[in-house]
């Protein structure tokens, strides 16, 4: 039994430390989860990222990647690296790359955007001039809520759509994120 329960906590912390080990990418309104590399650079842009989202302005460069300067320099640890969509790679220590084809070049590792094909990043980064903005949390798009009635369970969708509560419970919500009395919460 004791082992069991081991087990089970270990595997619990192992998923918890991974899910902690990404940022978000958001471009015209999308957002993706970018699963961190573990290099020195990937740990301070997180900090970097955890202090507040911020915004990188990027354009196509070589018809096979996004290129974007970050306001502040990261700590390099280059090698040669043949890259595939998704990669995002840090070049020349201030320049954040996102790739949506192949190239093979002197890198320091960032992470990977998740879950996606190679068609499906090229349509999420479009072509010419984008303004990526990397975040520590999902955004919601809710910069505020205002609730209806003092002292009644105000509950609604990431996307600001009121749910009826009348005669429900939090444990009635389906598992996801809420905006519940004004504040962000994860109902599982």
């Amino acid at each position: 039994m004791k082992a069991s329960l081991f087990l089970i906590t270990l595997i619990i912390s192992s998923f918890m430390a991974q899910a902690q080990d990404n940022i978000y990418i958001t471009v015209n309104g999308v957002t993706r989860n970018i699963i961190l590399s573990d290099s020195e650079a990937a740990k301070e842009l997180k900090k970097r990222v955890s202090n507040g989202e911020f915004t990188v302005q990027m354009n196509d460069y070589g018809g096979f990647e996004k290129v974007g300067e970050l306001p502040w320099s990261l700590p390099t640890s280059n090698s040669q690296i043949s890259t595939v969509p998704g990669d995002v790679m840090l070049y020349l220590g201030n320049n954040i790359v996102i790739f949506y084809g192949t190239n093979s070049w002197s890198y320091t590792p960032l992470g990977k955007i998740e879950n996606m094909t190679a068609e499906e990043i090229r349509h999420f980064l479009g072509s010419g001039h984008i303004e990526a903005i990397l975040s520590a949390d999902v955004p919601t798009g809710i910069s505020d809520v205002i609730t209806d009635r003092r002292g009644e369970l105000s509950v609604y969708t990431p996307q600001g759509v009121k749910i009826d509560m009348r005669g429900c419970t939090l444990a009635d919500l389906p598992t996801g994120l809420y905006i519940i009395n004004g504040k962000k919460q994860l109902i599982k």
